[in-house]
């Protein structure tokens, strides 16, 4: 397939940090390919680098064969970009927040009108945006970096904050923008969000890819333990021990949890007991990955 973006050995410094440290990837076209890391990975310097908004210090980036710096005004009708944090014009509402960025690109009043309906906020055309809900509020920022129809998108963590249905909401909106056919580009601290979405990932860690791959195929290498749960009191915790030696067994009360890289003779012998009460089978996730490559330790 024909490559979108293609990064070559990145580098960016700031004094003695190094925020990006030799990083290489290429996203295909109509690819929806997610760049993963805690707190200070680098993955909004490498993001804006690719977008043309800051200069590697070393290395090439070509995005539709063209490089995006020095700023190359050939590129940007060809991109949308969605930044970590939404910021919009002062006192205005929806829709002329909208129709500002369309006409910045000659795109119609009556297409950014569309845009809005699109992304569900026809019925808040008329509200000032410092009313809008946070969800309501990045799906604007979305319907503006779309509304010029590029055919690659940037989104820098487009569901922070958000709550559980309005993430839902929101996914909903990505997978129709890259069903269209366009390109996109996520960064996210949501593993399950990458997980829902994402084609391929590569996770970060200290300016450098760690790992890149479509998230199954990721999981699947990791070789972790399957976690088989049941409600506490079902089995003992002592007897589940001795009845599963080679596997690790806790117990907090709620949950009897045996984790086993062998769950075939563990559920039989379950079964067996009559000991399924409150049964989950919890396998690796991309979390799990994720965990093992950049350290449990808290990032602020």
């Amino acid at each position: 397939m024909t490559s979108t973006i293609v990064v070559n050995n990145i580098a960016k410094q700031y004094g003695d940090v190094r925020a990006v440290d030799g990083v290489s990837f290429e996203v295909e076209e109509g690819e929806f390919f997610g760049i993963l890391g805690p707190n200070g990975a680098g993955k909004t310097t490498t993001l804006e680098i690719i977008e043309g908004l800051r200069e590697a210090n070393s290395g090439t980036v070509s995005v539709f064969g063209q490089s995006p710096w020095p700023r190359n005004q050939a590129l940007l009708p060809r991109i949308g970009v969605q930044l970590q944090a939404s910021s919009f014009f002062e006192l205005l509402t929806a829709r002329e927040q909208i129709h500002t960025f369309a006409s910045l690109y000659g795109v119609s009043g009556k297409a950014a009108d569309e845009m809005l309906e699109r992304v569900g906020l026809a019925d808040k055309a008329g509200t000032r945006t410092e009313k809008l809900s946070g969800g309501q509020a990045q799906r604007l920022s979305i319907a503006c970096a779309l509304v010029h129809n590029p055919d690659l998108v940037f989104l820098d963590e487009p569901t922070s904050g958000l709550d559980p249905q309005a993430r839902r909401n929101l996914w909903d909106l990505l997978r129709d923008i890259n069903d269209q056919g366009r390109t996109v580009v996520l960064t996210t601290h949501y593993l399950d969000e990458a997980e829902q979405l994402c084609d391929r990932v590569s996770i970060m860690d200290s300016g450098r890819i760690l790992q890149s791959g479509p998230p199954a195929t990721l999981v699947r290498g990791l070789d972790a333990p399957t976690r088989i749960s049941i409600e506490s009191g079902t089995l003992a915790e002592a007897q589940a021990r001795e009845l599963f030696g080679d596997a690790e067994v806790s117990d907090d009360g709620v949950s009897l949890t045996i984790a086993t890289r062998t769950p075939a003779p563990v559920l039989a012998a379950l079964a067996e007991r009559g000991a399924l009460a409150g049964l989950s089978v919890a396998g690796a996730t991309l979390e799990d990955v994720f965990l093992k490559l950049t350290g449990r330790e808290y990032r602020a």
